[in-house]
């Protein structure tokens, strides 16, 4: 199956964090309240502006971006966790 998304939606597979520190403590998710990172699976055609027109997406497939933890909305799809967020959800893009 196939996620195409509309508008400035993307589509995010979230990069799992270490849950635990180097010294060994354990850290709950509930702890961790920064911004998530994920990898764009898909970028949607962008907003339509009201003169017709597209607006560019700035983010492509593939990068790898920090987002707010709770701007996308979860999904679950063929046992695999996504999250569909609008472009302005995306914090920033991660430089390698």
């Amino acid at each position: 199956m196939q996620l195409q998304p509309l508008g400035d939606r993307v589509i995010l597979k979230p990069i799992k964090k270490e849950e635990m520190t180097k010294s060994g403590i354990f850290l709950p998710d509930t702890v961790e309240k920064k911004p998530e990172e994920a990898e764009v699976i898909a970028v949607g055609p962008g907003k339509l502006l009201e003169n017709g027109q597209r607006a560019q997406m700035e983010v492509k497939k593939g990068q790898k971006v920090i987002f707010a933890k709770y701007g996308p909305t979860e999904v679950k799809i063929n046992d695999e966790e996504y999250m569909i967020a609008n472009e302005s959800d995306i914090l920033a893009i991660i430089e390698a």
